[in-house]
């Protein structure tokens, strides 16, 4: 990609992440351009990362090969329209993060032959270790796909899907997923205060033992419930807890839990206005 002109529009967290991403994996800075409208936010990514932004989105894009849409979902219509005839024009890949913007939407504030790809990341993303959903419709050629890719496994690892009602799943999962983790170290960590221990000390444990059984798991084949067998003595504390969590049904509050969090996904879509 450090061949290609990059316009990103929107300077927030992740607009940030992957220009920090995208500079540390050699992509030349003269490559990237910056399209955003809060002042805070320009002067945040030149102190940060030494990137000067625009206000005008036009400016931005005008010799891009590809534009990443890093705006809220609310503002993406009112940001392509005005862009449309140099997206036209130039046909770059358009790769959008916005949260529950369909391909359908996008394309057509973008106007007919621009390619489009939509990305769901979540927010480990911001330290390097995100993992991201990718969509593209069949019409998005090897080139254009390979593109997208490149720029999210600037952030972290990257994972296709084959129909775009599977981001919804992949919002749940992964998007939203970090909360869940986050929550059961929380309650963990509580856990071992009331029963004693003081409250530096369980912090410490529970963020501890949160990333190393994350590094462990990367590290891994993957096989989930082999890692977990493998800590599971037989008759030891690990299976007594683990005895109780299974008797209050954690299983199913999970698997309602990500049914929730898709279902919700696909009715922000609705409300949004988004072309399903």
């Amino acid at each position: 990609m450090d061949t290609k002109h990059l316009a990103i529009l929107g300077a927030g967290n992740m607009g940030r992440a992957l220009i920090g991403g995208l500079l540390r994996k050699g992509t030349p800075a003269e490559r990237i351009s910056v399209g955003e409208a809060v002042p805070a936010a320009r002067e945040t990514l030149a102190r940060e990362l030494g990137l000067q932004a625009t206000a005008d989105n036009l400016t931005a894009v005008e010799h891009a090969q590809v534009v990443v849409l890093a705006i809220k979902p609310q503002d993406i219509a009112a940001a392509l329209q005005p862009l449309q005839p140099v997206l036209q024009r130039n046909r770059p890949l358009v790769l959008s993060v916005a949260a529950g913007v369909r391909v359908a939407a996008l394309q057509a504030a973008c106007g007919p032959g621009v390619p489009v790809v939509r990305a769901m990341p979540n927010r480990p993303a911001l330290v390097g270790a995100g993992v991201t959903g990718l969509y593209a419709p069949a019409e998005v050629d090897e080139t254009h796909r390979a593109g997208a890719q490149d720029i999210m496994a600037a952030v972290g690892d990257v994972v296709w899907v084959p129909n775009e009602d599977a981001l919804d799943i992949v919002t749940a999962l992964s998007g939203s997923g970090p909360a869940y983790y986050f929550l059961l170290a929380e309650l963990t960590m509580q856990a071992a205060i009331d029963l004693g221990l003081d409250e530096a000390a369980a912090r410490r444990l529970a963020v501890g033992t949160l990333y190393g059984a994350g590094v462990l798991a990367h590290a891994s084949d993957g096989d989930l419930a082999r890692l977990r067998q493998e800590v599971t003595s037989k008759g030891g504390t690990t299976e007594a807890a683990l005895r109780v969590l299974q008797g209050a049904d954690l299983r199913g509050i999970v698997a309602r839990a990500i049914e929730a969090a898709a279902n919700r996904s696909r009715e922000l879509a609705d409300l949004s206005g988004s072309t399903r």
